[in-house]
């Protein structure tokens, strides 16, 4: 074992050159990364995972990202929308199964009927369930204004990925128009966090044209915007988008797959009291994905409960899982026996110590 990779995990702070050397680290390298990766979870947010049930409102989406497969031009896709009395049958689902969390995600939309219906939703399951379930929303940019209509009614995190911190990169993986504009993202997160949510952001890795200049750079953004969690996962294409037709190449999908485990490695050793979540793109790869994620110093899981019959219409990358109904002998899906000495934490919101640190100064 090199002595390299052993002194830059003993260092209490890092720099960019640091990151790029442990992501640059050899397979021979990489497990003690993990593991330093999974104590420093341990000692500072503990051995749990928290569980969000995941609530895909909406397929209809305003955007058209050049990599997500609900992408407004898509015709090949059927739209839905789920009904008010789905999504409270589905939030008490979570409640009963004591999950602690519910996590709302949606094309993006900033219609009026679509503001209000959220704020509608968010108020009544908080009173259903007497302020006992946590909600994180993922519902894209939205005015100042709705963010904190959404705050005040209940919600308390909120996730918008920057999905490249770079602005040329940015760029290449979106359109070309006011709709999609670096600017406007930063612009968001900035409110998100300023109106008191815990705010959350996270990266694509293995985009084309991405460099591991531009990954170390990620890390550096997420430290630097002082995030609450983090949601990141690998690039997986979509045969109906345009960064997708080139087809998928097995052997670069787990490369990619091998380079997020170190990028959540990394961001737990860096940003030491966050939630990182253990993306379901990590088992589109690999079946024991979300395990080894967690091996590697995540600690939130998102089951699925969307209603069975929607979910192949929020495919935003080809290959989702997660199609068969919530198995409430095993809600997290998780194989415990694949990651010893982890718990689940059931009944809890979870929240990341670094939020009330953020909030008070205290570091």
């Amino acid at each position: 074992m090199s002595s390299g990779i052993a002194s830059l995990l003993d260092r209490k702070v890092h720099d960019r050159d640091d990151i790029l050397a442990l992501l640059q680290c050899s397979e021979d390298e990489a497990p003690l990364l993990y593991r330093r990766a999974a104590a420093v979870r341990d000692r500072y947010v503990g051995n749990h995972v928290y569980l969000r049930g995941l609530i895909e409102y909406s397929n209809i989406c305003g955007k058209n990202c050049l990599y997500c497969g609900v992408r407004r031009d898509n015709v090949r896709i059927e739209r839905y929308t789920l009904t008010r009395e789905e999504v409270l049958e589905a939030a008490m689902t979570a409640y009963n199964l004591k999950l602690g969390s519910l996590a709302i995600q949606s094309g993006e939309n900033s219609s009026k009927a679509f503001i209000d219906t959220i704020e509608e939703l968010v108020s009544t399951i908080c009173r259903m369930t007497d302020n006992r379930l946590g909600i994180t929303l993922s519902l894209g940019e939205q005015s100042r204004e709705t963010y904190k209509r959404w705050y005040d009614a209940g919600a308390h995190r909120y996730l918008l990925r920057i999905e490249a911190s770079s602005q040329a990169l940015y760029r290449r993986v979106h359109p070309d128009d006011d709709m999609h504009r670096y600017q406007r993202r930063l612009d968001c997160l900035k409110a998100i966090q300023d109106t008191g949510y815990q705010t959350g952001t996270g990266v694509m890795v293995g985009l084309p044209y991405q460099t591991m200049s531009d990954l170390a750079d990620d890390v550096i953004f997420m430290r630097d915007f002082d995030i609450d969690m983090c949601g990141m996962g690998p690039f997986i294409e979509h045969s109906d988008t345009p960064l997708g037709e080139r087809g998928t190449d097995n052997l670069f999908l787990k490369e990619r797959f091998n380079l997020t485990l170190r990028m959540i490695a990394i961001v737990r050793i860096i940003m030491k009291d966050i939630n990182i979540v253990a993306s379901t793109a990590m088992q589109t790869i690999d079946p024991a994905g979300r395990e080894k994620a967690i091996s590697c110093g995540a600690n939130v899981v998102m089951p699925n409960l969307t209603p069975a019959r929607y979910r192949a219409g929020y495919q935003i990358y080809e290959g989702k899982p997660g199609y068969r109904e919530v198995n409430e002998s095993n809600v997290s899906g998780l194989n415990l026996d694949l990651i010893p000495g982890i718990t689940l934490g059931l009944g809890t919101w979870g929240d990341t110590p670094h939020y009330g640190r953020r909030l008070t100064g205290k570091r």
